[in-house]
C-alpha cells in the first residue's frame, strides 16, 4: 500500500470522533454560561473601550477579511491552473479545496441571516438596548438588532479548514499544518471580535465547528465520488509475438 494513501490519525472514523468530541465540548461551553462573564472582561456600562481600536478593528478586521478573499481567489485560479503545492492534488481535490470555503461561508451567513441573537455591544449592561438571551432560545427576540450568531469574521480563517481534508491523502504533513494555521487565524479573529464586543466566545466556537462539519461533509462526498469513478488505468498492451524470420531455403547438391 502506498504510504501516503492512509496517513496516520486521519482515517474517516477518527475524524468523525474528533468532530463529535469537539461538538460535545462546544455544548459543554454553552451549558457553562460563560459567554456573558467573558464579555464583561472587555465591556462595561459605557461600552467596549477597544471597539474602535486601531489594532483590533483597523488591522484584524477589514484587512484580514480582504486577505481571506485573496487566498480564495488564488484557490479558484489554482482549481483550473494548478501551481505550487496544488499540483500535488488531482482535479477533484483542487475543486474541493477551492469550493469548501465558499460553502462554509454560505452556511455561516445563512444562519446569521435568521438569527435573533444580538451582539454583546447591543446589551443594556454595555450601553445598548438588548437583553441577554441564549442563542438556543430560537425565535425569541432580545430587543436588539439580532443577526450576530454565529461569528462571521472568524470564518475568514475557519472556512479554510477544508484544506486539511483536501491535502490529507496527498500531503498529510502539509494538511496538518494547514489545519493548525486555519484554526489559529480563525480563533485569533474571533478573539479580536470578542475584545471589541462584536461576538461571544460561543459564536466563534460554533463557527469553527460548522466550518469543520461542512468541510467533512464535502470531503465525504468527494471521496465517495472518487471511489465510484471508473478507473482510468491504461489497458495492458497485448504481448504480440514478433514474427519469426523466414528460414532460408535448403541448398541441394
Amino acid at each position: 500500500m502506498n504510504p501516503i494513501s492512509r496517513p496516520s490519525g486521519a482515517s474517516p472514523k477518527r475524524l468523525f470522533v474528533y468532530g463529535l468530541g469537539a461538538l460535545l465540548l462546544l455544548l459543554a461551553w454553552d451549558f457553562s454560561g460563560l459567554d456573558l462573564p467573558m464579555a464583561r472582561w472587555f465591556g462595561s456600562a459605557s461600552g467596549f473601550a477597544l471597539e474602535a481600536n486601531w489594532f483590533w478593528r483597523g488591522v484584524l478586521h477589514a484587512p484580514m477579511r480582504n486577505l481571506g478573499w485573496v487566498l480564495e481567489l488564488g484557490l479558484l485560479v489554482g482549481m483550473f491552473r494548478p501551481f505550487g503545492v496544488l499540483k500535488a492534488l488531482p482535479a477533484a481535490r483542487r475543486a474541493q479545496l477551492a469550493l469548501t470555503p465558499l460553502l462554509a461561508l454560505l452556511v455561516v451567513s445563512e444562519i446569521k441571516l435568521h438569527s435573533h441573537t444580538s451582539c454583546p455591544w447591543d446589551l443594556k449592561e454595555f450601553g445598548g438596548m438588548a437583553t441577554y438571551i441564549s442563542h438556543w432560545a430560537w425565535g425569541v427576540r432580545d430587543g436588539g438588532s439580532g443577526g450576530c450568531f454565529p461569528a462571521g469574521h472568524a470564518s475568514t480563517g475557519f472556512a479554510f479548514v477544508g484544506g486539511f481534508f483536501a491535502f490529507r491523502l496527498a500531503r498529510p504533513v502539509l494538511a496538518r499544518r494547514w489545519l493548525v494555521v486555519a484554526l489559529l487565524v480563525g480563533l485569533g479573529l474571533g478573539l479580536a471580535q470578542q475584545v471589541r464586543g462584536a461576538h461571544y466566545m460561543s459564536h466563534t466556537l460554533w463557527t469553527a465547528w460548522l466550518c469543520w462539519a461542512v468541510a467533512a461533509a464535502v470531503d465525504a462526498g468527494v471521496s465517495g465520488w472518487i471511489a465510484r469513478k471508473p478507473s482510468r488505468a491504461q489497458a495492458p498492451v497485448p504481448d504480440f509475438e514478433a514474427p519469426k524470420p523466414a528460414r532460408p531455403p535448403a541448398s541441394h547438391g
